[in-house]
């Protein structure tokens, strides 16, 4: 094993070697083995057509610090990893693939263009997996799944016929959302709504008259924004409680230009006080005239081809495309009178979310999963708490999506994807659900069979990823040992395309539920708050980052800040700022191991420590009892600020500053056994907290963290099998935390003051640290040593106010500056390096500061509010702070009447 680190941080010479290093050595692998309590998160399955952006960095971020985490504290930890097929995506990209060859899909053939597919996952459907190895994700890879290998498959036949025989899912003709650009439906979930500017068309259709004419005079106007759909009107609606049209109950209107008789209809759905109280029916394209239409029992008229072409029930606009038909409509409707006005409107248009084309509703015959049973246990879970969404808030957009749930197509008229398992007899068009070719049709005999064309809704397999990756419908003795799982981490944005759809999948194929807690994540934007797009330009590819500053830096801060639920922005000076972290803890790791050279470093008695010992040691405790807690809790930017911020300032800036001395005085010649033992103590402590805040830090920046713990330690094989930190009474040291925070106090303000007068950072000098509590002075007289460094002093001497010292004090506060601190004043004869002057108007402004200071602390304690609701703790710190302020005021004081 090397002893010794490279002399610069160098990412990309460590990171690909560590996590080759990881793999070999199976550390990410897990097996059922029920002497260890099981942690299992199953990994969002990336499609095979995705590139790694920031969102998967964020996602699997999360998941990989979950599970590191967890394996370190000794759980048998698994992320079961696998990839989806993403029948909409894959199949737009194979397409695409043929036309640059000059090959229509359809020309192909199905089994032709299935192999393509298959032979197109197999050259490009392992990239994103490559790309999370960069990330350092510790999958166990040999468990890598995809949702269309053989497994999934017959998971998700056998869940499709069991639910069709429990009649949960059936065909029939029903209003869906269509794409006519990837030529498909599409369900509820994959319809994305955005504001267009449009127009609000007004048309009149002339009312019919008794002996069967139009009339010229009596029309009904309303207002519609999609005029080309008049084509499949086949009613006109009112209020059957609307006044105005009371003499039109019964009555007919003419279809312009189709020439159609249609009625007028009496609907409680049309609202009267909009517009005319009138609304034109169009069952074949809107899924509210399709209801209306179901209770009058209005004719259905299609009048759109599946490419958004108006067909032959379009008279002449047939062939048209809908735009140019509603633009060719509108003109007619304008000759014949019968346009009232044009409006400019703004109004929220249904788009498919992948491809962005707007979605046209009409009703087709398909699959669906009837929903008002399956979703019941999946609300009872996240009602009684069995299902945990973090953050808690999200329980109300997930209830808002439960209670207003419809069935789900999940039909696909898709060739990749899981073919339905639905059979037509060739000779009485019977239907057979089966898991395979039925051999004998059940109703007239026959034996020859079609296959259904449709494919099934990706998310449909999706639905079963954490039960069927685990062998399900096998019960296999992973499935009992893994599931449920215990993690959920994804993205807000997915709670009804996925979450919402594992639940109800989990309780009604496993009798219970898929994981324990769902923890969200919120999107990932550029640093002007903007989501990343290709049609801004400003995606951000996670591969450039970590190949500029390394996946540590990028983990670290895609999670510094984070909170769950929460959008984020990206700076790279933040990354930049991560990268100068891991360089301080580089340089850091890489001075202690050169002052443990040629050493053998033993483990201490605890009488052996020396205050400031206690103090790192007892703040580490602190920070493992927290950063556990954060963790546990899901607060992960809260921990890794923690752990952050113990490494930057209490570590590095001053525990190492402090033990300087001591190490340095072994260099300067022979040592005392007092010097010896003083110097292995010191090294023991910075080893040992080195090596724990390395573990704590792990999960954020497993490379860095990996190659100096092996470095540095030879006890534990890898910091990646490592014990996670624990807390120990034994290493809290209340009495020294309190002493070194009053030394720190004086350092920072002996250096403030150096700083304001411009004294040379190498110029020391005397310093007189006056009390009249001694426990204050020993303090000082314990850490002289380090004190000395820190604050720059030649010499410190300790002046005990009660023995005799008030007099020795006025002497030396004439010809010198001071620090107050509560409970002490420490005075630095530099008169000659400073302006009296400008030391009176130092002691003023900080006069004044302690006047704001008190005005606050005197005007909470004084507020009867905040006395009666405020905690008994705040109130005693309250009570703190003021003893404190009172006591530098008077020291302050003092100081400015002995100047005068």
């Amino acid at each position: 094993m090397s002893r010794e680190l490279a002399k610069t941080y160098d990412p990309k010479g460590l990171e690909d070697r560590l996590y080759e290093k990881w793999l070999s050595k199976k550390y990410f692998h897990a097996e059922a083995d029920h002497d260890k309590t099981p942690f299992t998160i199953v990994i969002p399955p990336p499609n095979i057509t995705g590139q790694l952006h920031m969102g998967h960095a964020l996602d699997n971020t999360m998941q990989d610090i979950l599970i590191r985490f967890k394996r370190m504290q000794g759980y048998n930890a698994l992320w079961q990893p696998g990839t989806d097929h993403a029948s909409i995506a894959t199949e737009v990209k194979i397409i695409e693939t043929l036309k640059t060859e000059g090959i229509d899909k359809h020309d192909l053939g199905r089994e032709k263009f299935l192999e393509r597919a298959w032979e197109w996952k197999k050259e490009y459907g392992g990239r994103i997996i490559s790309q999370l190895k960069k990330m350092g994700s510790s999958c166990d890879w040999d468990r890598e799944r995809f949702t269309m290998d053989e497994g999934c498959n017959r998971a998700v036949t056998e869940v499709f016929v069991k639910m069709h025989e429990k009649g949960y899912i059936y065909k029939g003709a029903r209003m869906i959302n269509w794409c006519p650009v990837c030529n498909t439906s599409i369900s509820d979930a994959e319809v994305e709504y955005q504001e267009q500017a449009g127009h609000l068309w007004h048309i009149k259709y002339p009312v019919m008259n008794e002996d069967g004419t139009p009339s010229t005079t009596e029309f009904l106007t309303f207002a519609t924004t999609r005029p080309e759909t008049m084509l499949g009107d086949t009613a006109v609606a009112i209020h059957p409680e609307d006044e105005r049209y009371e003499h039109l109950k019964g009555r007919s209107v003419m279809l312009p230009i189709v020439n159609r008789v249609i009625p007028v209809v009496e609907d409680t759905y049309v609202d009267r006080e909009f517009g005319t109280g009138v609304v034109k029916i169009t069952p074949a394209h809107d899924p509210n005239d399709f209801e209306v239409g179901k209770r009058h029992n209005l004719p259905v008229i299609n009048i759109m081809n599946d490419n958004a072409t108006i067909n032959e029930n379009g008279g002449k606009y047939c062939g048209m495309d809908r735009y140019a038909a509603r633009k060719s409509i509108v003109e007619e409707l304008e000759r014949q009178g019968l346009l009232v006005k044009i409006e400019e409107y703004s109004h929220n248009v249904g788009t498919h979310d992948r491809c962005k084309t707007t979605v046209e509703p009409l009703v087709k015959e398909q699959w669906f999963v009837k929903m008002d049973e399956l979703i019941k246990p999946a609300v009872k879970a996240v009602k009684n708490g069995e299902i945990e969404l973090v953050p808690k808030r999200l329980e109300k957009i997930y209830f808002n999506w439960t209670d207003n749930i419809r069935d789900w197509c999940i039909s696909r008229q898709l060739w990749w994807g899981h073919r339905i398992p639905a059979y037509y007899c060739d000779d009485c068009g019977e239907l057979v659900v089966a898991g395979k070719v039925p051999e004998v049709c059940p109703k007239c005999g026959g034996s020859h069979f079609t296959q259904d064309p449709d494919t099934l809704d990706t998310w449909f397999s999706s639905a079963l990823w954490p039960f069927e990756t685990l062998g399900w419908p096998e019960q296999t003795e992973d499935l009992k040992y893994f599931y449920p799982t215990d993690v959920l981490v994804t993205g807000y944005d997915i709670i009804f395309f996925w979450v919402i759809r594992m639940i109800f999948s989990g309780y009604e194929h496993m009798g219970e539920k898929p994981f324990k807690t769902v923890l969200f994540h919120g999107l990932v934007r550029d640093s002007q708050g903007r989501k990343m797009s290709k049609s801004l330009g400003n995606g951000i590819d996670p591969l450039e980052i970590i190949e500029k500053y390394g996946a540590d830096a990028l983990r670290l801060t895609l999670i510094t800040g984070n909170a769950p639920g929460n959008d984020m922005r990206f700076y790279y000076e933040r990354v930049e700022s991560s990268r100068n972290f891991a360089n301080k803890v580089w340089n850091a790791s890489r001075f202690i191991l050169m002052n443990m050279e040629g050493r053998e470093v033993t483990t201490p008695q605890t009488e052996a420590l020396e205050p400031v010992d206690r103090w790192i040691l007892s703040r580490l405790n602190t920070l493992v009892k927290d950063v556990t807690d954060n963790m546990e809790s899901f607060e992960l930017g809260i921990a890794v600020q923690k752990v952050y911020d113990f490494i930057w300032d209490e570590f590095c800036d001053w525990y190492i500053e402090m033990v300087k001395p001591r190490l340095y005085a072994a260099k300067s010649g022979e040592t005392t056994d007092s010097q010896a033992e003083s110097l292995n103590t010191a090294l023991w402590t910075l080893k040992t907290v080195l090596i724990d805040a390395l573990k704590l830090l792990h999960p954020y920046m497993p490379f860095i963290t990996e190659e100096i713990f092996c470095t540095l330690q030879s006890r534990e094989e890898s910091i990646v099998i490592s014990r996670w930190p624990e807390y120990s009474e034994g290493r809290s040291f209340g009495k020294e935390e309190k002493d070194i925070e009053i030394i720190k106090e004086a350092v920072r303000g002996i250096r403030n003051i150096r700083s304001e007068m411009n004294v040379a950072p190498g110029r020391r000098t005397a310093i007189f640290v006056v009390s009249e509590n001694q426990a204050i002075l020993d303090t000082f007289t314990e850490g002289k040593l380090f004190f000395a460094s820190l604050a720059g002093a030649s010499q410190v001497t300790m002046v005990n106010k009660q023995q005799g010292g008030q007099t020795m004090e006025t002497e030396i506060a004439r010809d010198a500056v001071s620090v107050v601190i509560a409970g002490a004043t420490l005075y630095i004869p530099f008169a000659e390096l400073v302006d009296v002057a400008q030391e009176i108007e130092r002691l003023q402004k900080e006069q004044k500061r302690l006047e704001g200071e008190l005005d606050r602390v005197n005007g909470m304690l004084s507020n009867e509010r905040f006395l009666s609701r405020a905690p008994e703790a705040k109130i005693a710190q309250e009570r703190e702070k003021l003893a404190k302020y009172t006591q530098m005021m008077e020291q302050v004081t003092m100081r400015l009447n002995q100047l005068r």
